[in-house]
C-alpha cells in the first residue's frame, strides 16, 4: 500500500504504536493540503507512509474477509450447481472454478501480515486476475446461457473489490482493466453474440466500472484528508498540552533562579505530609543571604540578581538532585528539605552548602562579615520518634535556628534542638 521502496518494516497495524509527532515540515504540507480543495489532496513522502500504516490492517482485514467469502461462494455455488444443473455442465464447470480458492486463499495469506509493498500489490493483482478468469471461464466452458451471465458475474465480483478494497488508485484501476479486459476478450468469442453486440455490452460496463473507480478515488480522498484533520487535531493537541506544561513550570519556578518557588515547595511538602510519607527522618534547611539589602544598594538589582542566581546553582549542586528539595523561599532565602538523613549529614550539607557559597568569592562590599558573599543556614529536623511535628513547626523550627545563626554573627549553621519533652508543648512555650 506503499510505493515499491518501502519495507515491512515500515508497516504496521494502525493502533499498534502511539501516534507520532509531526515534524514542522509535514505539519506545513498538512495545512497546505487542508487550505486547498478537497479532490487536490495528495499524499506524499512521510505523510503517505503514516496514511498506509494507519489504514493497513483495516484494508488487510477486509481484503482476507472478501477473499475468503468469494472462496466460500465459490464452493457453494458449485455444490449447488452440481444439485441442479446436468451432469456434462457441472462437469464443465469444475476445472475452471477450482482455480478460483486457492488464488483467493494465498491472497488471504499474504495479507495476513504486513509485508513489502511490492509482495503485497503483486499478490493482490495476480489473486484478483484469477479470480476474476476462473469466474468467466467457468461460463465460457459451460457455454450457452451461462456464457453470458458468468462474465455478468465476473464484472460484479470486480466491482465489489473496487468498491471496497481502500488501495492505490493505481491497483483499482489495474483490477478494473483487468475486468473489461476479460470481458471484451471472452464475449468477443461468444457465438450467441456479434461484435457489435459485444463491443456495446463491453461500453455499457465501462462506464459503470469507470464510475466505481471514480467513486473508490473520492472515497480514499476523503480518508485521506480524514488522515489530515486528525493529524492536525494530534499537533494541537500536543501543542496545548506542551503549552500547559510549560504554564505549569512557570507556575512552579522561581523565573529568576530557574528552581522552584515556595508555593511549589508547600504544595509538595504538603502533600507528603497529608499522604502520611512525613513519618521518615526529615531535614528542613533555612539559607538566607547575609547582607543582601546592602548588596543590591551598593552594587545594584542586577548584580544582586546574578548573586541569587549563582547561590542558587551552588545549593543545587551540593544536594541530592534526585531525592532532595531546593527552593527559593522569598527574597534572598532558600528552603532545602533533605529526606531521610539523619542529623550529621544534614548538618554537614548545610556546612557544604556555606562554603561552598563562602569560596565562590561573590562580591559584596556592603557585607559584615568579609568582602564577598556568605549564607546563613538554621537546620531542623523531624525524626520518627516526632509523629507530633507539623510542616508549619518544622519550618518554624528552621526559621528559628536561621535567626540565632544571624544573631551568633552570621555565615554559619545553626542547629535546632528539640528539649525532651513534649514537641507541642515545648514549641507552645517558645512561641510564648
Amino acid at each position: 500500500m506503499r510505493d515499491a521502496k518501502s519495507t515491512s518494516s515500515e508497516t504496521s497495524p494502525a493502533g499498534s504504536v502511539p501516534p507520532r509527532p509531526l515534524t514542522g515540515a509535514m505539519a506545513d504540507e498538512v495545512e497546505r493540503l487542508l487550505s486547498g480543495r478537497t479532490r487536490d489532496i495528495r499524499l506524499t513522502g512521510e505523510l503517505r507512509r503514516r496514511f498506509d500504516e494507519r489504514l493497513w490492517r483495516q484494508t488487510a482485514k477486509v481484503i482476507r474477509s472478501w477473499m475468503i467469502w468469494v472462496a466460500f461462494v465459490d464452493v457453494l455455488t458449485l455444490a449447488l450447481n452440481a444439485a441442479l444443473l446436468p451432469r456434462q455442465v457441472v462437469l464443465s464447470m469444475i476445472a475452471p472454478a477450482c482455480l478460483l480458492p486457492p488464488a483467493a486463499i494465498l491472497t488471504a495469506v499474504v495479507w495476513n501480515k504486513p509485508r513489502p509493498a511490492a509482495v503485497q500489490r503483486a499478490s493482490l493483482l495476480l489473486g484478483m486476475f484469477l479470480i476474476l478468469l476462473s469466474v468467466g471461464l467457468v461460463g465460457v466452458f459451460a457455454g450457452g446461457e451461462f456464457y453470458e451471465r458468468h462474465l455478468s458475474i465476473m464484472l460484479f465480483v470486480a466491482t465489489s473489490a473496487i468498491t471496497i478494497f481502500s488501495v492505490p488508485l493505481a491497483w483499482t484501476i489495474a483490477i478494473a482493466c483487468y475486468a473489461l479486459c476479460l470481458y471484451l476478450i471472452l464475449q468477443w468469442h461468444n457465438p450467441l453474440l456479434e461484435a457489435g453486440s459485444v463491443v456495446a455490452a463491453t461500453l455499457f460496463f465501462s462506464c459503470g466500472i469507470i464510475a466505481t473507480v471514480v467513486a473508490r478515488r473520492t472515497m480514499n480522498i476523503l480518508a485521506q484528508k480524514t488522515f489530515l484533520l486528525d493529524c492536525r487535531d494530534q499537533r494541537r493537541v500536543a501543542e496545548l498540552a506542551d503549552a500547559n506544561a510549560r504554564l505549569e513550570r512557570l507556575a512552579r519556578t522561581d523565573p529568576l533562579t530557574g528552581i522552584a518557588n515556595r508555593r511549589w515547595m508547600m504544595e509538595t511538602l504538603e502533600s507528603l505530609w497529608r499522604h502520611g510519607r512525613e513519618t521518615g527522618i526529615v531535614a528542613m534547611l533555612m539559607c538566607d543571604i547575609d547582607h543582601f539589602k546592602g548588596l543590591n544598594d551598593k552594587l545594584g538589582h542586577g548584580e544582586g540578581d546574578r548573586c541569587l542566581v549563582k547561590v542558587a546553582g551552588i545549593i543545587q549542586s551540593c544536594v541530592r538532585a534526585d531525592r532532595d528539595l531546593v527552593s527559593r523561599h522569598g527574597g534572598e532565602e532558600f528552603l532545602v528539605v533533605l529526606p531521610d538523613v539523619d542529623e550529621e549529614e544534614a548538618v554537614a550539607v548545610a556546612r557544604r552548602i556555606r562554603e561552598s557559597v563562602e569560596a565562590a568569592a561573590l562580591p559584596n562590599p556592603a557585607s559584615s562579615v568579609g568582602p564577598s558573599v556568605t549564607l546563613s543556614v538554621g537546620v531542623a529536623f523531624k525524626s520518627r520518634a516526632d509523629t507530633g511535628v507539623s510542616l508549619a513547626n518544622l519550618q518554624h523550627e528552621a526559621d528559628m535556628a536561621l535567626y540565632r545563626a544571624k544573631e551568633a554573627g552570621r555565615n554559619q549553621v545553626s542547629v535546632f534542638r528539640r528539649p525532651p519533652v513534649a514537641t507541642g508543648q515545648t514549641a507552645a512555650r517558645r512561641q510564648g
